[in-house]
């Protein structure tokens, strides 16, 4: 490769991971609009959702065809291979937390004029806080190349884990007391889960920093873990 071909090279990895850290950036900022067209039934925000949503699945198609583009021409190796691989997987994070995002509004327009216990506005609301502290955590650990940072995220999801189980309890109760309308106990069970969700994907993309930085997979200790039982079963 000729110098001014590796400078090429490198230009082109160093821009795709930067757009790709300004499409997670965009995708965190859905987040917190989702949640503010849920609770406030802004039907103008949710279409301006949809728009943004479109604009996520669209630069996330042109970013993966660089990546192959790259793989394919450059046939990169170690640290570069796993940068170029790791963009790949997070773009697919990327996409589905913003197609959640977009469900979420759905969501807000089947609920819009129902009426809707404080309580549960309340527990959503702090899950949709804690989905977009995890996904600024995530991004911070891609930006930064920060391993330890990204593989706290699996331990901080906890937290809203324990919020989905909460919600689901008063969901369950308010519904029994007559507070909670069957519809409305539907959609609210749906947009937990998608909440959930996305700090689920957040949680991969710091596994696939994980794997950027360092080549640790968190398959391979999976299969480490199946391997290890089947061993002491004999």
């Amino acid at each position: 490769m000729t110098e001014e071909a590796r400078k090429n090279y490198h230009h082109e990895l160093d821009s795709i991971r930067a757009e790709v850290l300004v499409l997670a950036q965009k995708v965190t900022g859905m987040i917190p609009q989702g949640t503010d067209v849920l609770l406030l039934g802004d039907l103008t925000a949710a279409d301006e959702l949809v728009s943004i949503n479109e604009e996520v699945e669209s630069a996330a198609v042109a970013l993966e065809e660089r990546c192959y583009e790259l793989l394919a021409l450059q046939a990169p190796v170690a640290g570069d291979l796993r940068v170029i691989v790791a963009s790949i997987k997070i773009i697919a994070e990327l996409e589905r937390s913003s197609g959640l995002v977009v469900n979420v509004s759905k969501a807000a327009r089947r609920l819009y004029g129902m009426q809707v216990d404080p309580k549960l506005t309340t527990i959503l609301a702090s899950m949709s806080r804690q989905a977009h502290q995890l996904f600024r955590f995530a991004n911070e650990a891609f930006a930064n190349a920060d391993s330890p940072l990204a593989a706290a995220l699996d331990d901080i999801d906890d937290n809203l884990d324990r919020l989905q189980v909460d919600l689901i309890q008063a969901i369950f109760e308010g519904h029994a007391a007559g507070r909670t309308d069957l519809p409305v106990a539907v959609q609210l069970a749906l947009v937990c889960r998608f909440y959930e969700r996305i700090g689920d994907h957040a949680v991969n993309i710091g596994e696939r920093v994980r794997y950027m930085v360092t080549g640790w997979m968190p398959q391979r200790d999976a299969a480490e873990r199946a391997h290890s039982a089947s061993a002491d079963a004999f």
